[in-house]
């Protein structure tokens, strides 16, 4: 794990370019953070970062100078945005810390790759490599705690959380991600004494936090640690009290049924089934309108079971469906839930109501309100064929006359 292994974003053209263009006096920028420790896990790699000891001024300067697009995305913080090849490169300069208030920081640039790794937040994200030869750069330590799977931060937790209060749940989520050995004694200490300062972030980088944390394959255990040092209280008190219970039950679900995570399952897992609380919870978190909507179906669909799961799946979808399902059908249950959703493909119901008035109906408000009663009878026989539905019509209008008279 001491070089770079061959990857294919290494031989982007892109990249090529863009480091021929910063390359000064034989130095090159070098490949830093998720590109290289990913690649050193034998994972997917989506983002390259590069950082350079040039100044922004001098990279978008030299960059536009072999036609590259440059884009002072951060520029303030030394960040540049190169866009080559159809890719979009994160160039920063080396940089050290001047002031910080934990949301924000006053950086002065440095010439010194060792000295911009000690303002990153963990060893496994402060290894630099150059791109051609593949030769790694660790002075913190990472290389080892990758190869452990282990999860801690770059030298004083509490300094580092100090720094930059999302931190806390940036810890959480890598240790979900890539965490396999015990979680950092120091780490977690640092994280509950800080967890107040959570209140001062938005609340959409929590919550934009919070959900790339329970989007991964097994985000349970950092959920538990996250319970028992009281992360929660800062930003969604209302936690339920058997959230860890619940999540952990749901997870095993998951992999005993095959099911893909679905954020909105997750989520309401950690709540308490109430849809007064689940909305609140949504709106103070800024979920978006579709996340906030999902939650809510959801919980109003306590009472789910092979009776009606299809007819919950037609009015809201099978993923709703399923979810439902999977937080709330009984054990015994849940099987047949899932075997009834299985390769079913809600129906779709073709009535109109000019038919109705063919059939005898006066135009009006009647209309309507046959076609819901129809529609509803239709469903509660679990979706008949086009000749029962025609039967169950024409004793609705029937029915509707006869009412009328």
């Amino acid at each position: 794990m001491n070089s770079l292994p061959q990857a294919q974003w290494r031989d982007a053209a892109g990249l090529k370019a863009i480091a021929s263009a910063l390359t000064v006096d034989g130095t090159a920028p070098l490949a830093v953070g998720g590109a290289v420790r990913d690649s050193l896990l034998g994972l997917p790699v989506s983002d390259v970062d590069l950082a350079t000891p040039l100044i922004p001024q001098n990279v978008i300067e030299r960059l536009q100078a072999v036609g590259i697009k440059a884009i002072p995305t951060g520029i303030d913080h030394g960040t540049i945005t190169a866009v080559a090849g159809g890719q979009n490169y994160e160039i920063t300069s080396f940089r050290r810390d001047v002031s910080t208030d934990g949301r924000r920081a006053i950086v002065a640039f440095s010439a010194d790759w060792a000295e911009d790794a000690k303002r990153r937040d963990f060893t496994i994200n402060a290894l630099y490599a150059d791109i051609v030869s593949g030769e790694i750069f660790d002075s913190v330590g990472g290389l080892a705690d990758l190869e452990k799977r282990h999860v801690r931060f770059i030298g004083n937790a509490s300094e580092r959380i100090a720094e930059d209060h999302l931190r806390i749940l940036r810890y959480f989520r890598f240790l979900a991600r890539f965490g396999e050995s015990r979680a950092d004694e120091a780490a977690l200490s640092a994280c509950a004494a800080a967890r107040g300062s959570l209140k001062s972030l938005s609340r959409e980088r929590i919550a934009s936090e919070l959900t790339r944390l329970l989007a991964l394959p097994r985000p349970e255990l950092a959920v538990q640690l996250m319970i028992d040092s009281g992360i929660f209280e800062a930003f969604m008190p209302e936690l339920a009290v058997d959230a860890n219970d619940r999540m952990l039950k749901l997870v095993k679900k998951e992999a005993c049924c095959s099911v893909a995570p679905s954020m909105a399952a997750r989520l309401l897992s950690l709540l308490p089934p109430v849809a007064e609380t689940v909305e609140a919870i949504a709106r103070r978190l800024k979920f978006s309108n579709r996340l906030r909507k999902d939650l809510l179906i959801r919980i109003a669909e306590q009472n789910v079971g092979p009776a009606n799961i299809r007819a919950l799946a037609y009015h809201h979808g099978i993923e709703a469906a399923r979810d439902a399902a999977m937080l709330f059908a009984g054990d015994g249950t849940l099987d047949k839930c899932l075997t009834l959703l299985g390769g079913w493909l809600p129906p779709a119901f073709d009535l109109k109501g000019g038919e109705l008035i063919k059939m005898g109906l006066v135009s009006g408000p009647v209309v309507a309100a046959t076609l819901q009663a129809i529609e509803a009878k239709w469903i509660d026989e679990s979706f008949p064929d086009d000749a029962r539905l025609r039967d169950i019509a024409v004793q609705a209008v029937r029915d509707a006359r006869s009412a009328s008279i």
